[in-house]
């Protein structure tokens, strides 16, 4: 008989899972015996940069018969259970790198470590020079690809943004919005660990200089959290297991603004961030502060016009819209080896942010019935919104490593945020702005508490392949208090407005747990998984008259299945096939129903009744490497997705939009993303890549039919010249086409940029130089036009213009050159609310 958890480490297994919610039992029990006389261990990595190799092949063989075989893991071990006697030969294996073979004679004991396999690049084969190793700025991996930071300098001194804007599948446009292969729907990892954030501001949050890699993963399996409809973004901070110390210091000053658009307020751009890494025989232990400034200068460009009846309203604008933002935080994290076996690790996360969006705009208000104007009226209008969030969180985990190759894993987060911030709205004569029209103000406090447990268990039923399953659960309690209120001009005090006031709780609860099988054979390697989820959302809504009193309640279980296949066709060339069902969430703000005043011609709300997306993907690939070292990459992709949310308008009066997010009906893409790398010479280096896809939305809103569909595409370029081995530029530029959304379509946006790098005294000081967002009054650069209509009833049209020609001067101190090994943990709820 077994216990409810029982691990026998030499010869037997037994597991017992019991997963229960309220409205969903699930029971899943195993026994699987394993008659294993000795095993095969080892680590797998890049010889020339002695980076770890995830998802190598690993074989075992006699003669030329294939006995067992496995895959490295993402820290390139691997553990391979055999009971088969020396001699044999162990050949290892994986896309763009030779194949290694290491004969096994003398009698081994019971186990066999081979230690440390270093595999050359295939570029390097039957080549009799010495050759320079160059590395390559993505991997293929079965179900990623892979990107290394550092090989985008135009970030050196930034943030996270300034590192993903270069990544295929990545865009963003003119409001700083980051798209995945056109879905703004997306879950952010760090270091492996799901956050559920707002992107901007957890990428915003993380020096650029402390990234080392970048995982795209387009069709994530079973053991991740099924949230994204456009998959996973997995930022990689950089670490290493070297015992001693690492001090970095990175400053960052902006020149002043050479357009700065007239704004009331110079932009003020410069900051700094510390870390301290110390490495010894069983602690890491990092530490890290960083303070941002980053003021955006700007204007907008706007006209709408609505039509109510008869009565004709058109009301152009033109002003200033700028951004000043704060970032302030601290970060520590440790980790202690308890023994061989078993690590501990401990972080905590805290900080403020504030974000202040200013827009001052001249408004022109023209009245007339059938398109005749007999009425003008010009007012200023003043409007500031401040959005804060104070945060704290920390994290605990265990990982224990088996005898018998078996792992075992737990984490726990728990996060409080203290979200909210007042927002300004005064309507005010022109020229003579002492004139008082209406003067609003309405702020709110929201704070949220959120909480993060996982189990993760994975082992080699197999020689060739590894059995991972998993629970995890997930709870948000977020509370919001909102209150509006507008002056009595007769009196001067301020007095509520009810219809925008309100209470809005949420409270969500999600339970899931995964079965995932990974193999490998000679020249396929496969995933395959299914996960279970039950969720449970309650949503309380109060206004402040007492007259409403609403609960929505959202129950469901789902499964949510996917697969991954990978081909070795060739030495160089391989083919991969995935599948992956996903939903993406709703947050709160988009299920609040109350309106609130964005500004003065917008109001913004929610649907209490919002459904989450639920989409099927389906993608194919090719990978191919050449001999010099060249890399390609193409892949054709197909995605649906159900129960579409879009923002959406429609008339609230003559002169105000009523902004909101509804299920508007059904997406599909069909696409084509491809990428390469090569080198022209020595000293240039050119990374290339596209994204093309048709985007078809039908469905409905207010009773009317929603049929848009056209062509997007979007490209990345990135270059580099190397003037010597430590002086460097490089030249990026991003561009993304027109794309349609359900009432209309969001113009072309680019941003050119070119960074000048420079390393000195013994390579620890770096200088750079950047100049970003080329335009020099030449090719609009850094703006984008958004457009909505809705035939007989309005037109809305607005011109963001962001600030162009920006210059900025990075400086980087490394106390020694031994790489960073700091892990820093981040937010999973309030960053995705703020």
């Amino acid at each position: 008989m077994c216990n409810d958890f029982t691990i026998h480490p030499s010869k037997y297994i037994c597991i017992y899972i019991m997963f229960k919610t309220n409205s969903l039992g699930l029971l899943f029990f195993g026994l699987i015996s394993l008659n294993v006389h000795s095993q095969i261990t080892g680590i797998v990595t890049d010889k020339n940069t002695q980076t770890p190799i995830e998802y190598a092949t690993i074989i075992l063989k006699q003669g030329d018969e294939v006995l067992e075989g496995t895959v490295s893991k993402p820290d390139g071990s691997f553990v391979m259970p055999t009971s088969v006697s020396a001699p044999f030969s162990i050949e290892v294996s994986f896309l763009g790198y030779q194949t290694l073979t290491r004969d096994v004679n003398a009698k081994t004991n019971g186990s066999y470590d081979t230690g440390t396999i270093g595999l050359l690049p295939s570029q390097n084969l039957l080549e009799e020079v010495v050759l320079q190793a160059k590395t390559s700025p993505f991997q293929n991996k079965i179900d990623r690809k892979v990107y290394s930071a550092k090989e985008f300098s135009t970030a050196v001194g930034g943030n996270g943004m300034d590192v993903i804007r270069n990544l295929p599948s990545v865009s963003i446009n003119g409001l700083g919005e980051i798209s995945v292969r056109g879905s703004s729907g997306f879950v952010v990892l760090l270091n492996n660990k799901p956050i559920q954030s707002d992107v901007q501001s957890l990428l915003s949050q993380i020096p650029a200089n402390s990234i080392k890699n970048i995982e795209i993963i387009t069709a994530p399996s079973a053991q991740y959290d099924a949230e994204g409809k456009a998959g996973i973004i997995n930022i990689l901070t950089l670490k290493n297991s070297i015992q001693g110390d690492y001090f970095q210091v990175n400053t960052l000053l902006g020149a002043p603004s050479i357009e700065d658009y007239n704004n009331a307020q110079n932009a003020q751009r410069f900051g700094t961030d510390i870390t301290y890494n110390t490495v010894r025989e069983k602690w890491n232990l990092s530490s890290g502060i960083s303070f941002q400034r980053n003021d955006i200068s700007g204007r907008r460009e706007g006209d709408v016009y609505t039509t109510i009846g008869d009565q004709y309203t058109r009301f152009p604008s033109d002003g200033e819209r700028s951004f000043d933002e704060i970032n302030f935080s601290g970060r520590l994290t440790a980790d202690y080896q308890l023994s061989d076996h078993d690590l501990i690790s401990f972080g905590l996360f805290a900080g403020k942010r504030t974000k202040e969006r200013t827009a001052d705009l001249l408004y022109y208000a023209n009245y007339g019935l059938n398109d005749k104007m007999d009425y003008t009226f010009q007012y200023y209008n003043e409007n500031l919104r401040i959005r804060k969030s104070d945060f704290a969180l920390g994290s605990l985990d265990f990982d224990r490593n088996f005898n018998n190759s078996a792992q075992l894993h737990t984490s726990l987060l728990y996060e409080y945020t203290l979200l909210g911030g007042p927002t300004t709205n005064r309507n005010l004569g022109h020229p003579d702005h002492s004139i008082v029209y209406q003067d609003e103000y309405n702020t709110n406090d929201n704070p949220l508490y959120g909480l993060r447990f996982n189990l993760d268990y994975n082992f080699q039923p197999l020689s060739f392949g590894t059995l991972k399953m998993g629970y995890q659960f997930r709870n948000l309690d977020h509370t919001g208090d909102f209150v509006y209120e507008r002056k009595n001009n007769n009196t001067q005090l301020f007095e509520l407005v009810p219809e925008f006031s309100s209470e809005v709780n949420l409270k969500r609860s999600i339970h899931a747990a995964y079965l995932q099988y990974n193999g490998s054979t000679d020249k396929w390697d496969f995933a395959a998984g299914l996960r279970m989820e039950n969720m449970t959302r309650e949503l309380s809504l109060k206004d402040k008259t007492g007259q409403i009193d609403e609960d929505y309640r959202l129950n469901f279980n789902k499964l949510f299945p996917s697969a991954s296949l990978n081909y070795q066709w060739k030495e160089r060339v391989a083919f991969n096939l995935a599948y992956s069902k996903r939903i993406e969430r709703t947050t709160t703000f988009k299920m609040n129903p109350f309106p609130e005043r964005e500004h003065s011609e917008t109001l913004e709300q929610g649907d209490p009744n919002l459904q989450p997306e639920l989409i099927d993907q389906v993608e194919l690939g090719v990978n191919l490497k050449t001999k010099k070292g060249n890399s390609y990459f193409s892949s054709l992709y197909y995605r649906n997705v159900n129960h579409l949310i879009n923002r959406v308008n429609s008339v609230y009066n003559d002169t105000i939009l009523n902004r909101i997010y509804s299920n508007v009906g059904t997406a599909k893409a069909f696409g084509r993303e491809m990428g390469s790398e090569y080198s022209i010479g020595k000293k240039l280096n050119v990374f290339y890549s596209s994204n093309f896809y048709y985007y078809i939305i039908e469905g409905s809103f207010d009773n009317l039919p929603v049929d848009t569909q056209g062509y997007v595409y979007s490209f990345n370029l990135n270059s580099s010249y190397d003037f010597s081995e430590t002086a460097f530029a490089q030249f990026n530029f991003n561009y993304l086409s027109r794309r349609i959304t359900a009432q209309g379509e969001d113009s072309r946006f680019y941003s050119p940029n070119l960074t000048f790098s420079k390393r000195f005294w013994n390579n620890q000081w770096t200088a750079t130089l950047q100049w970003k967002n080329i335009d020099m009054g030449l090719i609009n650069s850094n703006e984008q036009r958004i457009t909505t209509q809705r035939e007989g009833l309005f037109y809305t049209t607005t011109n963001y213009v962001y600030e162009v020609d920006v210059v900025l001067l990075g400086l980087s101190y490394n106390f020694n050159n031994r790489k960073n090994t700091s892990k820093f943990i981040d937010s999973e709820f309030g960053k995705r609310e703020f």
